[in-house]
């Protein structure tokens, strides 16, 4: 397996944002941060225009300053949505994952715009900027994000979505979980075009699709992946 460097950022424009845990439901989301992070997620919502809802908690840590992790699910009360669900929520080979697993991240970027003419100069889209909000008890979230049309993840999840934040994120009132990042790499064939687009301090090396977290926690230390899925 051969490393590359994933150190050299796009002119200083993007850092890890967040972390996306898929769940089969939010209660088993939950239900396992619980017994292997050891700690419960703060509250986080839902999003109507996709029939998803998650729970939050912070992963903050000197290499991956304001970075969270959401526990994500299809929300089974929502009404279906007209487009399919963001991060493959529609595939039934994910839906029937018995345990939460890392299915994605995301970037951070000041211009968003920009950033994402980098990925597709690199044949690398991860879909079109869509703008969000959501109100909280502690201000309006706004945001926007690259989301696929068809819903699915690029290249299983080891190309990340970008986004750009409004005036507030999340990580300014999520409360200290216990839980830090120490490290995020992603593994693909096309390492060298995933190194070329500079994706903070995430790790790239060459070899079959894979993202893998590391994080400290009151459980010990903890490794999250996808293996491809």
């Amino acid at each position: 397996m051969r490393r590359l460097s994933g150190r050299i950022r796009l002119g200083g424009m993007t850092s890890l944002d967040h972390l996306v845990i898929v769940a089969r439901s939010l209660d088993d989301g939950v239900a396992w941060c619980e017994a292997t992070l050891g700690i419960t997620p703060a509250p986080g919502g839902a999003h109507p225009n996709m029939g998803t809802h998650n729970r939050l908690f912070a992963v903050s840590s000197e290499r991956f300053p304001m970075s969270y992790a959401e526990v994500l699910a299809v929300d089974a009360s929502a009404t279906r949505p007209n487009r399919p669900r963001w991060f493959d929520l529609d595939d039934p080979k994910l839906q029937g994952t018995a345990v939460p697993f890392l299915a994605a991240y995301a970037v951070r970027s000041p211009d968003a715009e920009a950033t994402h003419a980098v990925f597709v100069a690199r044949g690398l889209d991860p879909g079109p900027l869509t703008a969000a909000s959501r109100l909280t008890p502690r201000g309006t979230l706004e945001w926007k994000l690259t989301i696929p049309t068809d819903g699915k993840r690029l290249l299983a999840g080891v190309v990340p979505a970008i986004i750009q934040w409004g005036a507030v994120h999340p990580n300014d009132s999520l409360p200290a979980s216990g839980v830090t990042l120490e490290s995020l790499s992603a593994a693909h064939p096309r390492a060298a075009d995933l190194a070329a687009l500079g994706l903070g301090e995430v790790t790239i090396t060459d070899g079959p699709p894979d993202l893998v977290a590391t994080f400290a926690t009151p459980k010990g230390r903890v490794v999250l992946e996808s293996r491809g899925r």
